[in-house]
């Protein structure tokens, strides 16, 4: 073709072709549950449902889980995912809990209540957007800060446990309001959780490792509420553990890299 040549039909079906480009439906169904999963939890909340929402809560986080990890595995990773699973969990884990907290105890502080559920929500668009600008300089070993599933399965688990016992959300509202803000917070802190990134699924693991498994499952099934609650306090809090060990030592507590590009992440994040 000389120059100034139009493209034939062909040339053009094939330009157009390439140009286009699809959106993976396998990891997107997963993520699209785990939005659906928010969502519910939200209507139940208004409808004073308040288990139903929980356990709406603790599915999303399921869900979430896996989109990134099928993503990964069937090679159908792309920009369009990562910010499809970025407002999922804005919904599911940032507005979601908030909303369960304040319909369930935090409405009865007044001002506070719902100054409360804010500081979470804000908190939790905070971290995500964090993440993102942030994936390429973080040890992939560790989140910077608590990571917003937990976050939403600490505030989600203490109104499941509640629930369960027959405590009303008044009788307790100062709990889950101090509940609700450290949540928020350890979100947007440097502090650093483990994030369970470097174990490989696809390596052969000793057959004890699968009796613990099959132990975990029948532990939970026990009493989902205090089990699953009980969990993930104990992350919530290993994250300062991990830090005040490593301050003890004189080694970094900081999960950022220094980067080229970013000559002044050193001293923001010690």
């Amino acid at each position: 073709m000389h120059d100034g040549d139009e493209p034939s039909a062909q040339g053009r079906d094939v330009v157009v072709r390439k140009r286009r480009k699809g959106i993976y439906i396998l990891p997107n169904l997963f993520t699209l549950a785990a939005l659906f999963g928010g969502f519910y939890a939200m209507v139940m909340a208004i409808d004073g449902r308040f288990e139903q929402a929980a356990i709406g809560v603790f599915c999303a986080m399921v869900l979430d889980s896996l989109d990134g990890r099928i993503a990964r595995m069937t090679n159908t990773q792309s920009a369009f995912g990562e910010q499809m699973d970025s407002l999922s969990d804005m919904v599911s884990f940032g507005a979601a809990p908030s909303l369960i907290a304040y319909v369930w105890a935090l409405n009865t502080l007044g001002r506070w209540g719902w100054i409360g559920a804010f500081v979470y929500c804000a908190c939790a668009a905070l971290r995500l957007a964090r993440f993102n600008v942030n994936t390429t300089v973080v040890d992939k070993r560790f989140f910077q800060g608590l990571p917003s599933p937990a976050a939403a399965a600490l505030v989600a688990g203490f109104i499941w446990l509640m629930t369960d016992a027959g405590i009303d959300g008044a009788d307790v509202r100062w709990y889950a309001f101090a509940m609700t803000l450290y949540a928020g917070l350890t979100m947007v802190t440097n502090v650093p959780f483990y994030s369970f990134k470097d174990i490989q699924m696809k390596k052969s693991v000793p057959f004890v490792v699968i009796v613990l498994i099959a132990l975990a499952i029948a532990a939970i099934n026990i009493d989902p509420p205090i089990v699953m609650f009980g969990l993930f306090v104990i992350y919530g809090f290993s994250g300062y553990a991990v830090y005040g060990w490593r301050k003890a030592k004189g080694q970094q507590t900081s999960v950022i890299s220094t980067s080229t590009d970013e000559p002044d992440e050193r001293g923001l994040h010690k």
